[in-house]
């Protein structure tokens, strides 16, 4: 049986709702948690926050690993305007949060609405508004509150260190396509999940001891550098699939990745991964992604003897207002069941 396709895109989307920018991930885990015990499963979190979920099997032992932490902002400084400076917590790209509408959270928990906005953002009064760079130094964020200071905005609760969560806009629509930021990596997590019920409701034969794995600050690089299995053998990371130039993923496949930034993955285990593809007629992409790292980056370098591959459903916009397909999931949920029963 397959796994339910839409259930994955339902829990992706469950997913999308809660903001979890690096460091700011307690809320998405509790919801694992939650969520991964009504299943049937006892997972349990880890100190730096990961969450470890072992779903049965025997020998061999096998993680599946996806991120749930997601890119962000945080508050820099307090501008004498009253409007705020940023730093960027990963790395989304400054054109592609220019004008998005963002939360700031304050540590006590308040939470104020506000946008990102190049300095002088009136086209009617800045000649150089289409060729101006775009930077941490040229951009802001302009509160929803009647403030011009910076005591006025500090009065509200606002501080340095405030977390500041981008709107993920997440919409699927008619034609199957999948629009929302931060796919990278909750398109993934949602898909776990989806093997965890299929598991559960036993859909699913495990051929090996197999562990769900969601880690909160890989996109800082160092998610999976910690909390896996001390016996674990391989590492099955789902990311995203890239979609671009020079790469022959779409976002109705399945990507498997070759290689990244870090260097190849082990050649073993992409052959395994490719051939289950073929001999199951999985819609799929072998594909070097220029500009990538992973979990399993964070893991090597930890000290991990193990072997390590990557695939994930193709997206499209990575860092962006990222684009997908229901058929991508559907085909790395078939390569997943493929693999974990293998």
């Amino acid at each position: 049986m397959i796994m339910n396709t839409q259930y994955a895109i339902e829990q992706t989307m469950r997913l999308l709702a809660i903001d979890s920018p690096t460091s700011y991930t307690k809320n998405v885990t509790d919801d694992l948690l939650v969520t991964l015990t009504d299943l049937g499963f006892r997972p349990t979190r880890t100190r730096k926050g990961c969450v470890v979920c072992p779903i049965g099997g025997n020998g061999h032992p096998l993680a599946l690993a996806a991120h749930v932490d997601t890119l962000g902002l945080m508050v820099r400084n307090i501008k004498s305007n009253g409007r705020l400076a940023f730093t960027r917590i990963g790395g989304p790209s400054y054109q592609a949060i220019e004008t998005e509408n963002v939360t700031v959270i304050t540590r006590e928990g308040k939470r104020y609405s506000g946008v990102v906005q190049v300095q002088n953002a009136s086209i009617h009064v800045n000649d150089d508004l289409d060729g101006g760079k775009r930077s941490d130094k040229t951009m802001e964020i302009l509160l929803d509150e009647m403030v011009s200071t910076k005591e006025e905005t500090h009065a509200l609760g606002v501080s340095v260190g405030d977390i500041v969560c981008l709107d993920p806009r997440a919409q699927v629509m008619p034609s199957g396509h999948i629009r929302s930021r931060f796919l990278d990596d909750k398109l993934s997590a949602g898909m776990l999940i989806a093997v965890a019920r299929a598991v559960s409701e036993g859909h699913v034969t495990l051929s090996r001891s197999t562990t769900l794995y969601f880690s909160v600050y890989e996109e800082v690089g160092h998610g999976a550098s910690s909390g896996l299995p001390a016996d674990l053998e391989e590492l099955l990371v789902v990311d995203m699939g890239c979609v671009g130039d020079e790469i022959d993923c779409t976002e109705q496949q399945v990507s498997i990745c070759a290689k990244d930034s870090s260097g190849p993955y082990d050649y073993d285990m992409t052959s395994r991964l490719i051939a289950l593809c073929k001999k199951e007629s999985i819609d799929y992409a072998v594909d070097v992604y220029p500009h990538y790292g992973s979990d399993a980056g964070a893991a090597l370098s930890a000290g991990f003897d193990i072997r390590c591959a990557l695939i994930g459903a193709g997206v499209y916009a990575s860092h962006g207002y990222e684009r997908g397909h229901i058929l991508g999931v559907q085909n790395s949920l078939k390569l997943i069941k493929a693999f974990i029963e293998a």
